[in-house]
């Protein structure tokens, strides 16, 4: 049984940066990826605002060397990058030295692929291909190509918002039970006509920038990112000397079923997902020294999260803030994203703001973190609430 999880490699991209540093630098300044939609004809085009990657699909096939003929999605595109850079920052020249396995989240899938080519699939033989890249596993598959892994555990994870998160505490398992040695974990999503329809359906996406736990809050800025980090087990950790970033110390996953696309008003799901959490990491909520919340400043989800918060944390609610206002809601990238700015947060002694604020919530008497803050970290934790009440929480710590 390994008694650490290390996190020894991160990447990311996203509305605010195309690699780990880049993010963080948006984090610290205050910048914002939140803008018009670009590169999707829909009709939603003036009525919504979206965390939109700048590169296009072109640009980022030429990052990756593939040919023209290629059948990669957005999304498959986007995670191939992350999942590129998290290995090249832990330092893996051979993927395959180790039991190494890859758990990717998706909730999207090559849904851009289909939504292009669906009107001409039987009459096309040559675009079938595209097609072939619809179903969530594609991507995973893409990216394990891309990684050169063999022969190990390659799956994926979609549990809607908190299945990077749930890909993550997998990988967690597997490791301290022994079963993969190594495992490059996280998530990917690229925004489509299908999501925004979706969530336009909803009436939850806000037509301006979102605010993240105000009073006024008119709902979600979508976006499209992903995210990777690589855990490896004790043993490679001393074999290979590895510099660790931090440590995956806790988590915990609960369902409450309450609804479709609603948290439960007082938060049973979230409140029993950090309670677990606290419990694998052996810790008090007097441990935690920042929370980085779901936070989607959507009506429902931020009146429900504040609640489990204080049902936690009691009079005693550590720093907390969403980093949704940099980056829209990354769906089933976004527990990834956030834990490597969680990662980030403790390497630096920082609490990211929560953007936007302005009004505290007439039903909370607790309010997020407004400026950027210089706090010695030992721990972070980090909420991801999916849609059906599948809730997720990582704890994030400097030690072992």
């Amino acid at each position: 049984m390994n008694k650490g999880v290390a996190i020894t490699g991160m990447g990311i991209i996203s509305s605010i940066g195309n690699n780990v540093e880049e993010n963080y630098q948006s984090l610290i300044n205050g910048k914002k990826g939140i803008s018009r939609i670009s590169k999707i004809n829909t009709i939603h085009k003036e009525d919504i605002m979206v965390g939109e990657i700048a590169s296009t699909n072109l640009e980022l096939e030429k990052q990756l060397g593939l040919s023209p003929d290629n059948n990669y999605s957005r999304t498959a595109l986007l995670g191939a990058i992350a999942a590129k850079q998290a290995v090249q920052h832990a330092g893996i020249l051979d993927i395959n030295t180790y039991k190494t396995g890859l758990i990717s989240a998706t909730s999207v899938g090559g849904m851009d692929k289909t939504e292009a080519y669906y009107y001409d699939y039987l009459k096309n033989k040559e675009i079938q291909k595209y097609i072939e890249g619809h179903h969530a596993g594609d991507s995973t598959q893409k990216i394990a190509e891309q990684l050169g892994i063999k022969k190990s555990l390659v799956t994926t994870i979609s549990t809607a918002c908190s299945s990077a998160a749930n890909a993550i505490m997998f990988g967690a398992r597997l490791i301290k039970s022994g079963k993969l040695d190594r495992v490059v974990v996280g998530g990917t999503d690229c925004l489509s006509k299908f999501t925004i329809n979706g969530f336009k359906t909803l009436m939850i996406l806000s037509d301006t920038y979102n605010t993240p736990f105000d009073e006024n809050r008119k709902g979600l800025n979508l976006g499209e990112a992903a995210a990777f980090l690589v855990l490896e087990s004790d043993k490679v950790v001393v074999a290979e000397n590895k510099e660790v970033l931090g440590y995956v110390k806790g988590y915990g996953n609960a369902n409450d079923a309450y609804h479709q696309t609603a948290s439960s008003d007082n938060g049973d799901g979230a409140t029993l997902a950090m309670q677990k959490a606290l419990e694998i990491a052996e810790f008090t909520s007097g441990d935690i020294d920042y929370i980085n919340a779901h936070g989607t400043a959507t009506g429902n989800n931020d009146l429900s999260e504040g609640r489990a918060i204080i049902r936690v944390f009691g009079d005693k609610v550590p720093d907390f803030s969403s980093t949704k206002a940099y980056t829209g809601h990354t769906l089933a990238a976004a527990g990834a994203i956030e834990a490597v700015y969680a990662v980030l947060a403790l390497q630096n002694n920082v609490i990211y703001p929560n953007l936007n604020f302005k009004t505290q919530m007439k039903e909370l008497d607790i309010t997020p973190q407004l400026k950027l803050k210089e706090k010695k970290l030992k721990t972070v934790l980090s909420n991801s609430l999916g849609f059906g009440g599948n809730c997720s929480t990582l704890i994030f710590s400097k030690e072992q």
